[in-house]
């Protein structure tokens, strides 16, 4: 185990919100209610989740949004009078908390239109920030990794906000605009400040869509260090490796024009703020299922093609480095360290699981976790969790905990509906990278029934059927329903006399034929004899006679 480090978890149910906690007093990993906190027993209960660093937890239980410090024996800090947000997050070094909820209008009211973003100040719960944010999709504010600049896309405009002078309010008015992305996107790239700006165009009349990077604060469209044009892309998904030296791009359609693929059509595109693009040549068709970097921002990994799909490692060159084996897969998960990767197979797969050491490109493990609809790593790096839960599946909700090597650490059967659970975030300065070895620790057997692999028999056929000594199966069932087994009726006793009387007479009527047929192929030999006689007799002569013809053609010539 890493560190010696076991993180609690923050379960949301249909009950509301517990934590638990590992049980220091048992040898075995095991999680108990931490009394400290006190549940939430809110039945409506819709986001919970963790700041980045872990000091607080905040979660929307239908009436308020209850945001307390995890250090201060989960002291409640403030209940925000947001009954109706849906979404939570908070910004990279947890400073802020955004709130999102759905937008609605109210003619009878006096202000019809009411702002549905709000953020807040995570150490007091004071309102910094509303407007009115109609996407659904990327609806969060954009942020720089150290928190001095903030992007957030508006009705096609993109609004920048300084937040380098902590005593003014940063969010009083924008300092940049960047507009012209009507149904566009926007991504902020993490690490060192000023950071890159990535934009998303998209196409309009034949025109191809385009995705831009630019260096804050230069925002000029003639002035982007670097440009990728692509068609068929209704939407882009922007993925940033964690140093912001990569940029991913996975364009889709809705619509497959060529009929090849239901969900329409994928592709992969690559850029760095160095002014480098290309497309990323996969080497299998299909759909693309996931795509994840690294965190040490060398690689990515994506699983594409039909099943058993494909998995490939990329450099930052977009060069294959390794091919794993094809399986049944369509997730990808690293764990913190990037030592570690788990391939998934879940959805309308049966739940497999494999683990992989990348470093010696290894697999250390392949297990089943079936129904699972949830899998996230413990920020230790050496265990990771599955779960299976609402409103995914509402039956045998639960969770449970394995190692790395395979190990079943732990299980969980949740009463009722299990909605959500997620590790407590940890300090990466207080943790360790995980020495992975070979070795398998000690686990616990699985209580969850496992599907039966014999082939069903109807239960009227159950224990009727007798196989002998010699392989034969008898059938013990009685014709109709209620009689003794083994009872046959008059008809079927003289039936089975008759078909043994036959086969008894068939018997030395075969071996009769048998002798009959040897002796007619006896006599016919000598006439085929005869015959073939006749025709060489007739060939000879009438070789003669044409031998005849042509000496007398030749006395004839030999006179003229």
């Amino acid at each position: 185990m890493a560190s010696g480090i076991t993180p609690k978890l923050a379960l949301r149910s249909a009950r509301g919100v517990e934590v638990w906690k590992p049980d220091q007093q048992q040898k075995q990993l095991d999680f108990i209610p931490d009394t400290s906190f006190t549940p939430d027993q809110s039945k409506s209960c819709r986001a919970i989740v963790y700041s980045p660093d872990g000091r607080f937890l905040a979660w929307a239980n239908g009436a308020t949004v209850q945001l307390c410090r995890v250090a201060d024996s989960w002291k409640v800090i403030a209940s925000l009078p947001r009954p109706k947000a849906c979404y939570l997050q908070f910004s990279p070094r947890g400073t802020y908390l955004m709130t999102w909820e759905v937008y609605t209008e109210n003619p009878k009211d006096a202000v019809r239109e009411k702002p549905n973003l709000f953020i807040f100040r995570a150490d007091t719960g004071e309102e910094l920030f509303s407007v009115i944010q109609k996407r659904h999709h990327e609806w969060q504010m954009h942020w720089s990794s150290d928190e001095s600049l903030s992007a957030l896309l508006v009705g096609g405009e993109v609004l920048f906000y300084d937040h380098t002078d902590l005593a003014v309010n940063g969010f009083a008015r924008a300092v940049k605009r960047l507009g012209g992305l009507r149904n566009g996107g926007v991504s902020v790239a993490p690490g060192p400040s000023p950071p890159h700006i990535a934009v998303y165009i998209p196409g309009t009349k034949g025109a191809p869509s385009m995705c831009r990077l630019f260096k804050y604060p230069n925002l000029e469209m003639s002035q982007p260090v670097a440009s990728k044009s692509f068609f068929q892309a209704d939407k882009v998904e922007m993925m940033w490796n964690r140093k912001g030296t990569g940029l991913i791009l996975m364009t889709s359609t809705d619509v497959d024009q060529s009929g090849e693929s239901y969900y329409g059509k994928q592709a992969l595109h690559y850029m760095t703020p160095k002014g480098d693009s290309c497309a990323i040549q996969l080497k299998a068709e299909g759909p693309i299922h996931d795509v994840a970097w690294n965190p040490k921002s060398t690689e990515f990994c994506v699983v594409y093609g039909f099943m058993p799909a494909r998995a490939t490692l990329f450099n930052l060159k977009c060069d294959s480095v390794y091919d794993f084996e094809p399986g049944n897969r369509n997730s990808v998960y690293y764990n913190g360290f990037g030592n570690l990767i788990v391939f998934g197979g879940f959805g309308n797969l049966s739940g497999y699981i494999e683990t992989w050491d990348l470093n010696r490109r290894k697999q250390l493990s392949s297990f089943k976790a079936p129904d699972t609809t949830q899998l996230e790593w413990s920020p230790t790096g050496d265990k990771f969790l599955t779960a299976t839960t609402a409103p995914r599946l509402r039956m045998a909700n639960g969770f449970k905990v394995w190692h790395y090597s395979g190990s079943l650490l732990s299980e969980y059967n949740w009463t009722g509906e299990l909605l959500e659970v997620i590790w407590q975030k940890l300090d990466p300065a207080a943790i360790k990278e995980t020495a992975i070895t070979d070795e398998k620790v000690a686990g616990i057997v699985s209580a969850t029934p496992q599907a039966s692999k014999q082939k069903y028999v109807p239960p009227g056929a159950r224990n009727n059927i007798v196989i002998t000594g010699s392989g034969q199966k008898i059938d013990l069932r009685p014709p109709i329903p209620g009689l003794p087994p083994g009872y046959r009726s008059s008809v079927q006793i003289k039936q089975a006399k008759k078909s043994k009387k036959k086969a008894a007479a068939a018997a030395p009527d075969l071996s009769a034929t048998e002798d009959g047929n040897a002796a007619e192929a006896t006599a016919e030999k000598p006439q085929k004899q005869k015959k073939q006689g006749k025709k060489q007799a007739t060939a000879n002569g009438t070789v003669d006679a044409a031998n005849g013809n042509v000496a007398k053609a030749q006395a004839t010539a030999e006179e003229t």
